[in-house]
């Protein structure tokens, strides 16, 4: 990945040599668990655990045997002695590579899972501010009915829970290694010896691995990190309309110093959360990537390898970045309420019309004739700019079911509102009550 996207913790987990320490570290591993077997010598340990990798050097050897492997067992023995004979007793490079890798993506789970409680908390905190900032709420992109700015935030907050249960759970499901040998079969390396590492390096054994642990393992966690960018992607573009001049209800931040055009002095871009929309793009791309490395030949090929060796550091580099994005985006994003009444009033009361249709339609109207008189009034409300209420308070077969007084009481806002509180107690943002402390569920058409 590009060092623009890249945040250095990440970046050092997906380093050259972080792997190729983390390959060391199965080595040894593997050394000490046949020592306890009685089989590695116990005095070979010491020379063992202190082999280090020059990686010019590996990478040197890897020229000349065009195996990554090789080079790393030469180069390390390089630096064991006499020793090194016991390193790679019984294995096969995807034991190394595929444990190592089980510890990779546990290491960069581990940090994503900080940046989502992060971002999670940044949320919840906007929404706790905003939670009775009334908004015009939409569909299809257009006007439909009034909630609150902190109720959308809410919903943003428990996806981003979802997104970490998520994400614990392929956690556990990547927590394996394999040290079984070739194909598979544990016949050059027995089953205690697999247990015994897997315990020292904080993993599982995979049951029953090939010669490599199933791909269906990491093409969910890809996958699942394409679905977390995918929400951090929908948060983004939730912005981006938001923030379109036409609707002006709220803004990415913007630095003292920041230029939003070359040509166009007064511009004032959504740019960085357009920014999480187009690497959100990417990592789903990695995701039917990650699909495509699933069937592979017998128990192994290593069509995989390659793929993986990109899309790996880059869908966790990339979340990484989008997270740390996102998590600034909504800590500094300006948020206009006078523009949300604004737009909320905007369309002549037209929002309050499924109050007046089943309000009359509780008076004894049928629902279908309601529902035409409702829509023409408020289809005259649009055209001509004239209050539905006061339309509607011209219809005496409207005024012959609801008296003034309730009619104007269907235009309150405050009804729609009324169940806030309880969306947030429910995704944890505010605390339970009593049951007999809740508000009664009105009507209906609330009389």
């Amino acid at each position: 990945m590009i060092e623009k996207y890249t945040r250095p913790a990440m970046g050092a987990i997906w380093s050259e040599e972080r792997k190729i320490a983390l390959w060391l570290k199965v080595e040894i591993a593997v050394c000490e668990a046949w020592a306890e077997e009685g089989v590695v010598p116990a005095e070979a340990l010491p020379a063992i655990r202190a082999a280090t990798v020059d990686l010019a050097r590996m990478q040197e050897i890897e020229r000349e045997t065009e195996h990554d492997v090789i080079a790393f067992l030469r180069a390390a023995g390089e630096t064991v002695g006499p020793d090194a004979r016991w390193i790679h007793l019984g294995l096969t490079s995807s034991d190394v590579i595929d444990t190592a890798l089980s510890l990779q993506v546990l290491e960069a789970t581990d940090l994503l899972l900080g940046n989502i409680d992060s971002t999670r908390e940044a949320v919840g905190a906007l929404a706790l501010r905003h939670k009775d900032t009334p908004q015009i709420g939409r569909t299809h992109g257009i006007h439909a009915e009034p909630l609150t700015f902190g109720l959308k935030l809410a919903g943003w907050y428990d996806e981003l829970t979802r997104a970490r249960t998520r994400l614990l759970a392929c956690r556990e499901e990547m927590a394996v290694g394999a040290i079984s040998g070739a194909v598979g079969t544990h016949a050059n390396v027995p089953p205690s010896v697999e247990e015994r590492v897997c315990a020292r390096l904080g993993l599982r054994p995979d049951p029953v691995s090939t010669q490599i642990i199933g791909r269906d393992r990491h093409a969910a966690f890809i996958a699942t990190l394409a679905v977390i960018a995918s929400s951090l992607d929908r948060f983004a573009t939730e912005i981006r309309h938001l923030q379109r001049t036409e609707v002006g209800e709220v803004a990415e931040p913007f630095g003292a110093g920041q230029q939003g055009s070359s040509a166009m002095p007064h511009k004032r871009n959504p740019v960085l959360v357009e920014r999480i929309s187009g690497l959100a793009r990417v990592i789903r791309g990695h995701a039917v990537t990650a699909l495509e490395t699933v069937p592979l030949w017998h128990e192994r090929d290593i069509s995989n390898s390659s793929a993986e060796r990109v899309i790996f550091p880059d869908a966790c580099i990339l979340l990484d970045y989008l997270l740390g994005l996102t998590e600034r985006v909504v800590r500094g994003l300006d948020v206009y309420p006078a523009r949300m009444q604004r737009n909320l009033d905007s369309t002549q009361g037209i929002v309050y019309s499924q109050r007046v249709l089943l309000a009359l339609t509780e008076g004894g109207m049928d629902r279908q004739v309601a529902y035409k008189i409702v829509q023409r009034a408020a289809m005259r409300a649009w055209d001509e700019g004239t209050p539905l209420l006061d339309l509607l308070a011209a219809e005496p077969i409207v005024t012959e079911r609801l008296s003034g007084e309730h009619l104007r009481a269907l235009f309150e806002p405050a009804y729609h509102l009324r169940f806030v509180d309880e969306a947030f107690r429910r995704v944890g943002l505010l605390p339970r009550e009593d049951a007999a402390a809740q508000p009664e569920r009105a009507g209906v058409a609330g009389k």
